[in-house]
């Protein structure tokens, strides 16, 4: 760890050497780049510096105690249990800085959900999702805008795509990406009968432009006309967009809008947003696999959350805990936030307890 918090305060300090002095990052796109590397670096980066000083501290109080001089020992030994348990308290938060994903603090996400097994009752279960998403960004003044849908005919959705903007967004929402099931009886069940159906929901951080490279070389465009149930979502003109990054065959097409332009805009935001995601998970993959255990490995077939409508009840399978049920589908979904973040904190801690506070 104190590798990494290093190599951390190294490149914190010499971004900003050269935000001192633009002149060596005059194109505009690199200096932007600067910019928002040296803000995501600051938090750890000035939170170490305070820790190193704290270490300093203790040191040169730890040589004092070793002298001669009685009043001056006395000095140092009075002083030295409230600098290290500051020392503690640091380190414990640079624990959670350092176990924390590189992306947390983005303000943009692509919210991704579709309907699995289940039929028309799963194209149900992901407007309902959406809807306890939405409730739920309501009251953080969360902005919610629909990038891709395909309705069906009941009003649900097969798939649904979603992009998401405010404070700490990927932060909250990203522990919820995963399979998620219902288990009810549809308005269309007429014995009554419990039907058990399923969606999947994909939480990725939306990059800035100059963070991913795109060119019109780089994929194909091709246009068809918006399907729908019918009636007004159906377009008559070849509005819809469905592009293909020809290097990694990923597809994404969008045809909410009427404007083949702004269908175009929002797909480029999609495929930024998945070539975004593919290069974090081989770059997750290079490193380690340390963080799959509490909270799952994000996998969109793993199966995350139970929503038992007659029981009203909520059960989270990483976690083992359950919620009311009427109160998560209300927008309190910070029942659930709250709790993962809470065992994701203590497990890191647990963690770090593990493993000696000096140098690597």
């Amino acid at each position: 760890m104190r590798d990494l918090l290093e190599s951390k305060l190294a490149r914190f300090e010499s971004l900003e050497r050269a935000l001192i002095d633009p002149v060596t990052l005059a194109d505009g796109q690199r200096l932007a780049a600067a910019a928002r590397e040296h803000g995501s670096l600051a938090k750890l980066a000035l939170r170490y510096r305070e820790f190193l000083a704290v270490e300093r501290q203790i040191a040169d109080l730890e040589e004092l105690g070793r002298g001669d001089d009685h009043e001056m020992r006395g000095l140092a030994e009075a002083e030295l249990p409230d600098l290290e348990a500051r020392r503690d308290a640091e380190w414990d938060e640079l624990s959670d800085l350092c176990s924390d994903d590189d992306d947390a603090d983005r303000a943009r996400c692509i919210v991704e959900l579709r309907a699995g097994t289940g039929g028309d009752e799963a194209g149900l279960f992901v407007r309902d999702l959406f809807e306890m998403y939405r409730r739920y960004g309501a009251e953080r003044s969360w902005n919610f805008e629909v990038l891709d849908a395909s309705p069906t005919e009941l009003g649900g959705f097969k798939d649904l795509v979603l992009g998401v903007s405010g404070e700490a967004v990927y932060r909250t929402l990203r522990h919820e990406s995963g399979g998620h099931r219902v288990q009810r009886v549809p308005d269309t069940e007429t014995k009554g009968r419990i039907h058990t159906s399923a969606a999947t929901v994909a939480v990725l951080p939306e990059p800035e432009d100059v963070e991913v490279s795109l060119s019109p070389d780089d994929y194909r465009k091709d246009l068809f006309c918006a399907s729908g149930p019918g009636g007004q979502h159906v377009n008559k003109t070849a509005s819809a967009v469905r592009l293909t990054h020809l290097a990694t065959g990923l597809v994404v097409q969008c045809q909410d809008e009427k404007s083949q332009h702004k269908n175009l805009a929002k797909a480029l935001r999609v495929l930024k947003t998945r070539l975004y995601e593919r290069e974090r998970e081989i770059e997750h993959e290079k490193r380690s696999s340390e963080r799959k255990g509490l909270v799952g490995s994000g996998d969109r077939s793993q199966r995350i959350r139970t929503y038992n409508f007659p029981q009203n009840r909520v059960t989270d399978h990483r976690i083992n805990e359950s919620f009311t049920l009427d109160q998560v589908m209300a927008g309190r979904l910070s029942l659930v936030i709250d709790a993962i973040e809470r065992h994701a904190r203590e497990a890191r801690k647990r963690d770090m307890a593990a493993r000696p506070v000096g140098p690597a």
